[in-house]
């Protein structure tokens, strides 16, 4: 069976130096904060070409959190996009403001920009471009709206670590950036845990705040805040993980350009990148017409597959009450029809690729 993901196979290598992570924090017994969180976050600030970075729970406090730093809430509005998973648009509801839906390209499934002037309204606060499937938005053109109007700009980089825009990192670009550290992201912990960057350091310290119950020293709470703290144990985790993290991405480039030249089938549209952007291919997502029996084949040929994502947020029965009509965002409604994810991950083959590919010659030969 070739897996979607392969979370076992990267840990086969580093399981020693994971193992020995592991055990100095044990040994330190500094589980909620210590040495491992401080360097993590250093490091991590550096690899994003940034001043500073916190490390939090999860991605969507990630993102809630730096929204709260800066001051939005209830009766405010933030625009992002509906193809993407729910966690970007629940944590602006978090706060009490409202998320609002621009239709994406249809060339890179990413935020379309010429769309963004039509959403702003007097109650706009920010705008959040999602980095989808390792591929960076056109940050340019966003910014310069962000700046006429005078929006901050939140990078949702769940799905895109190291990837880059222009020679510039994903993360340093916007105000401040949001990055998930799930299991299966291209730095994945061995759990929940994720970070919020910026050059803005007082941005970053008031998310501290807010992520450790509204205080920055013990017993002196300078308001409500929650608890959304980075663990010793994935940090270490995760300071082993990002020295290796520059090679893994550089293998997922080279299976996403196999891949290109293997898949040349009329009926099967593959990724388009932009001139401007290095991807980092944390999905390798491809559209077709015939995705059930596409992925029925595949299904039984051995290989794994998934979707992301099938339903658009803004057609969800947990924004009912926005009552935004289907049809409203025609592209992204139509590529949630037909995407599809194959198999990436750093370990795949090329054998494991000829595998897929061949595969799928065999469902499109039968057509």
């Amino acid at each position: 069976m070739i897996q979607l993901v392969d979370l076992k196979a990267q840990y086969d290598t580093i399981r020693d130096e994971i193992t020995e992570a592991i055990q100095s924090v044990i040994e330190s017994s500094a589980f909620v904060g210590g040495n491992a969180v401080r360097e993590f976050e250093k490091e991590f600030a550096a690899y994003c070409d940034v001043k500073a970075c916190v490390g939090v729970g999860n991605g969507t406090d990630a993102i809630y959190l730096v929204l709260r730093a800066l001051g939005v809430g209830a009766g405010d509005e933030v625009i992002t996009v509906a193809h993407t998973f729910i966690a970007t648009s629940e944590a602006i509801s978090m706060t009490g403001a409202r998320p609002v839906f621009i239709d994406i390209k249809e060339d890179t499934m990413l935020m379309d920009p010429d769309l963004l002037e039509a959403a702003i309204t007097p109650h706009t606060k920010a705008i959040i471009p999602v980095h989808l499937y390792g591929q960076p938005c056109e940050m340019d053109s966003i910014i310069e709206i962000a700046e006429r109007h005078g929006l901050k700009v939140i990078e949702d980089a769940a799905q895109a670590h190291g990837a880059r825009w222009r020679g510039r990192r994903v993360g340093s670009i916007g105000d401040a950036a949001c990055f998930s550290f799930y299991p299966g992201k291209n730095l994945g912990a061995f759990g929940d845990a994720g970070a919020v960057v910026s050059n803005d350091e007082d941005l970053i310290e008031r998310v501290r705040m807010f992520a450790n119950h509204g205080r920055l020293e013990k017993y002196t709470h300078k308001l409500e805040g929650v608890n959304s703290r980075l663990d010793g144990l994935q940090a270490a985790i995760l300071r082993v993980k990002l020295r290796h993290l520059d090679e893994w991405n550089e293998s997922r480039r080279r299976h996403a350009d196999y891949y290109m030249e293997r898949l040349a089938f009329p009926d099967v549209i593959l990724p388009v990148v932009s001139k401007s952007a290095q991807p980092v291919w944390h999905l390798f997502v491809v559209r077709t017409a015939e995705r059930e029996r596409l992925q029925a084949q595949l299904k039984n040929d051995g290989v794994a597959t998934g979707i992301h994502y099938p339903v658009p947020l803004h057609v969800q029965p947990a924004y009912e009450q926005m009552a935004i009509p289907p049809g409203a965002l025609p592209i992204t409604e139509g590529v949630a029809k037909q995407v599809v994810s194959l198999p990436m991950y750093p370990e795949l083959t090329e054998e494991h690729i000829d595998s897929v590919c061949s595969a799928l010659a065999g469902v499109y030969a039968e057509a």
